[in-house]
């Protein structure tokens, strides 16, 4: 007896056996159940999600010998026939290779004819797209008003390319791509019922190669049968797919935490014997970056990545989250630019090597820490690195400007409030009344409940009861003479705008770029590195 592959052995035959999508299922179900079916079905996703199985279990449940109901039997002639692919009444179509408008009139010429033996005439057409224009217009008429006896079911991966006239006159269902974890589910059950030996870390490896498809899940599992000699090991699956061993990416991410370059730069070498695809290496190292950044968020989530937990519990605490949005973030870039590099390896160690040049460095490093990521120049946007500004000592004074501006910053307020809080100057405290004189320009901020949050910040900063008077500035002065705490960063702002294009201007490669190609700095675009 000849092999059936996988995939045609383990092809559900009814809506209980599919798996992933449940609202397709449901939708049918109650449709077949209540008697309200329409003519025209169709059935879009991607490659291998089950649009021609759903469509083969529905003309089943049409055609069933005992009864038109979501749950056909099975076993009656009908059901078998379907089954097997020799059902008279179900006309097949590959649209991919029957596009032309003759086509179509040939497979609708019997149309009007009662079914042979069963209770509806089923068109299924698969990758309907393809058909011509005139095949659609063709089609169209008989799909807005066909005869009682005949259903339609049309299935494509690319419902775009279809006509609105097509898609307005069927019933819409989209299956979706089924995740890693169902996928290496379902390959766990169809292995114990084969009684094939497999090492479970093998299967989402699998799952995760087939990008969504449950079909290509399967043929990749006979695939690796056959290249395994009977049994499923995770090594063989990495050698068969081109992977690499995870453990490489790990070794990668702790020279990394490390800032390590030298070990990065030998892990690399080690990583290069073994010729591997450096777009993967690089998208396994962006999972794991994606991972490590959400069990920094919720640290329960570990498991679900196929990583192995304990070593995302060591390695999440190793990184501030900045960081490894940054890393991600280069990650992908790197990709994108991969094919742009002289060849792979060098693009793939450059992305490494920019990952610790721009690592962010702590305001408060000392100097043997790494060097803070010098200053990039965008072709859209030229932005020049400038030092913070020196902190306003604070007056000895209680209620002085600098003062008041350091207490904002210590409460524990945001929005319309803080804004508020920002635009006024201290006036002065007595026992539980704190006075403000709020800049003439921001009259709209005030309001009654941004000043009783702010009275209620005060009152939590203070440790007691606080009654908050703000009085108007009816002075004639400018408004920008008001000492606010916003007055004072957006002038400080503005001066590190300032020199960020001073430093810009001065800088040897824009100077080069005037002289050579009459370049200019769009002032407006200048902004500084913070």
């Amino acid at each position: 007896m000849s092999y059936l592959v996988l995939a045609r052995k383990w092809r559900p035959r009814s809506f209980a056996e599919l798996v992933g999508q449940e609202h397709v299922v449901r939708a049918l179900t109650n449709a077949l159940d209540s008697g309200r079916i329409h003519h025209a079905f169709l059935f879009t996703g991607t490659r291998g999600v089950g649009k021609t199985t759903i469509a083969r279990i529905l003309a089943k449940a049409l055609n069933c010998e005992t009864g038109v109901k979501a749950k056909p039997c099975g076993v009656c002639s009908a059901c078998r026939e379907i089954d097997e692919g020799r059902f008279v009444d179900l006309i097949e179509v590959d649209a991919a290779s029957r596009t032309k408008v003759e086509d179509t009139r040939e497979m609708l010429e019997n149309v009007q004819y009662a079914p042979a033996s069963g209770r509806y005439k089923v068109y299924l057409i698969d990758e309907v797209h393809m058909l011509s224009g005139h095949s659609f217009n063709a089609l169209l008429k008989t799909l807005e008003e066909p005869p009682p006896h005949v259903k339609f079911l049309l299935a494509t991966t690319d419902p775009q390319k279809l006509p609105i006239t097509v898609l307005s006159r069927c019933l819409q269902f989209h299956l979706k791509r089924l995740p890693a974890a169902l996928i290496t589910e379902r390959m766990a059950t169809i292995l114990a019922a084969e009684s094939v030996a497999f090492e479970p870390p093998a299967l989402p490896l699998l799952a995760r190669a087939a990008d969504g498809s449950l079909r290509d899940a399967l043929s990749l599992l006979d695939q690796a049968l056959v290249f395994g000699a009977g049994k499923i090991i995770e090594g063989d699956v990495r050698a068969m797919l081109g992977t690499i061993d995870r453990g490489h990416v790990a070794r990668l991410i702790e020279c990394l935490a490390a800032g390590d370059a030298a070990a990065l730069v030998a892990v690399l070498g080690a990583l290069d014997e073994q010729a591997p695809d450096y777009d993967q290496v690089l998208a396994e190292l962006a999972a794991l970056l994606e991972r490590l950044a959400l069990v920094q968020l919720v640290p329960d989530s570990g498991a679900d990545g196929g990583f192995d937990p304990e070593l995302l519990a060591a390695l999440a605490p190793r990184f501030a989250a900045e960081d490894l949005q940054l890393y991600y973030q280069i990650a992908l870039l790197g990709r994108r630019d991969l094919d742009l590099a002289p060849d792979p390896r060098v693009g793939f160690e450059m992305t490494l090597l920019r990952m610790l040049a721009f690592r962010p460095v702590p305001a408060d490093a000392t100097e043997g820490s790494a060097p803070r990521a010098p200053a990039a120049v965008a072709p859209s946007a030229p932005r020049a690195a400038m030092p913070a500004p020196a902190a306003a000592p604070a007056s000895a004074r209680p209620g002085a400007a600098s003062d008041w501006q350091e207490l904002l910053a210590g409460l524990e307020i945001s929005g319309a409030a803080r804004q508020l809080a920002a635009n006024c100057v201290w006036v002065g405290r007595e026992g539980d009344v704190v006075r403000l004189k709020l800049d003439r320009r921001s009259e709209s901020l005030r309001t009654g409940a941004t000043e009783e949050r702010l009275a209620q910040a005060l009152a939590r900063h203070f440790g007691a009861g606080i009654r908050l008077v703000i009085e108007r500035d009816e002075s004639v002065q400018a408004p920008e003479v008001a000492d606010t705490p916003a007055r004072r960063e957006a002038k400080a702002a503005e001066a590190q705008v300032a020199q960020a294009r001073a430093v810009l201007e001065a800088d040897p490669t824009v100077r080069a770029l005037r002289e050579k190609f009459g370049a200019t700095v769009q002032a407006e675009s200048v902004k500084p590195l913070r």
